[in-house]
């Protein structure tokens, strides 16, 4: 497992240009790229008008999107310039071709996503007036047919990434699946836990005794992982180091308003950095996490150290949850490089 903040990754891997089934064009140069593994959904988001009244009827507004929290990191990736191809799964129907057209034209790879029976995923997410959570439902049965068999097919181009990306709306036997492939060819390997719910999934893994490099979970799902109630930093931080005695060389913690904190194994040390959120007046969270992941990712692939490409990861987190946008039609390596300047300077001055 790499064991610094610089990826590398096969770059002998070479398609022949054309366009693919959909009529897109699907031409990639010998370069590094990303596989992220994961949802691939149809996001309907509603948001409280006014002051959030349960178990009835409130006013406000909806808008439909293309969501999943892997299909939403490929996305963000393309657009901070990193080659990307997405494994995923769609049904036969509107839906899923919506969304196979909308990711490919947006300039991911999405050859290896699968059309399987039934319905495509849908996610329904209720905000309130803040653009905080309320709740969320993910009817995403199709997910299931990412077996380990259908993992196998993808082999190659998953043994040949510079990093790899999963959910944890995969089953647990293809995040362990994964996990080992990653390791035996020495790709960089990356767990999005998704929810407090599915991160269970992730814990299982862990207690296999499987190293992995960064995990990002929220604070939420953090308690879950460690099996502790977190009312600080301070017990945030022991919590991130009880990952690293798990296997996991980077935890990269999202604290929502608070920002985030970065624990990372660095030699025979844990250094730690609280890292500042990068928008003080979210428009709409959802989405924000997928960003903060791509970003982070990004930065690992382009060279950076763990905390410049924490620094990145936040800066797109902001560029996210500043719109209602799933993903910002201002992401770019641009304005998150311009994102990154300006927390630097608040780290600086705390």
């Amino acid at each position: 497992m790499a064991r610094s903040g610089t990826v590398t990754g096969s770059t002998n891997n070479k398609r022949r240009a054309g366009p693919d089934r959909r009529g897109v064009s699907t031409s990639v140069a010998s370069v590094p790229y990303v596989v992220v593994v994961g949802g691939a959904n149809i996001d309907i988001k509603a948001t409280i008008a006014g002051p959030t009244v349960p178990t009835t009827s409130n006013p406000g507004r909806a808008q439909v999107s293309l969501g999943g929290v892997g299909r939403n990191i490929a996305h963000n990736l393309a657009r901070l310039g990193v080659a990307t191809k997405l494994i995923s799964a769609v049904g036969r129907d509107p839906e899923g071709e919506r969304l196979l057209t909308e990711t490919a034209a947006a300039g991911v790879d999405v050859a290896g996503v699968r059309r399987g029976p039934g319905s495509t995923g849908l996610y329904s997410a209720v905000l309130d007036r803040s653009g905080e959570l309320v709740i969320g439902v993910a009817a995403m049965a199709v997910i299931a047919t990412i077996t380990q068999r259908f993992l196998q097919r993808n082999q190659r181009t998953i043994a040949g990434a510079a990093f790899l990306v999963a959910d944890c709306n995969l089953e647990r036997a293809s995040l362990q699946w994964l996990q080992e492939c990653a390791r035996q060819n020495n790709v960089p390997f990356l767990v999005e836990p998704v929810s407090a719910v599915k991160v269970e999934r992730l814990n299982a893994i862990l207690r296999r005794g499987a190293a992995i490099h960064t995990v990002t979970p929220n604070l939420q799902q953090l308690e879950v992982l460690t099996g502790h109630a977190l009312k600080s930093i301070e017990e945030t931080q022991q919590a991130a180091k009880r990952l690293h005695d798990r296997g996991v060389l980077h935890v990269l913690v999202g604290l929502g308003p608070e920002g985030a904190l970065l624990s990372t194994i660095q030699g025979d040390e844990v250094q730690q950095h609280h890292i500042p959120a990068a928008q003080a007046e979210p428009a709409d969270v959802t989405g924000g996490g997928d960003a903060h992941v791509a970003g982070y990712v990004a930065g690992l692939v382009g060279g950076m150290r763990p905390l410049q490409a924490a620094l990145l990861g936040q800066a797109a987190a902001g560029l996210a949850v500043g719109t209602t946008e799933t993903v910002s039609s201002k992401m770019g390596m641009q304005a998150a490089m311009h994102g990154v300047s300006a927390l630097k300077r608040r780290m600086k001055e705390s």
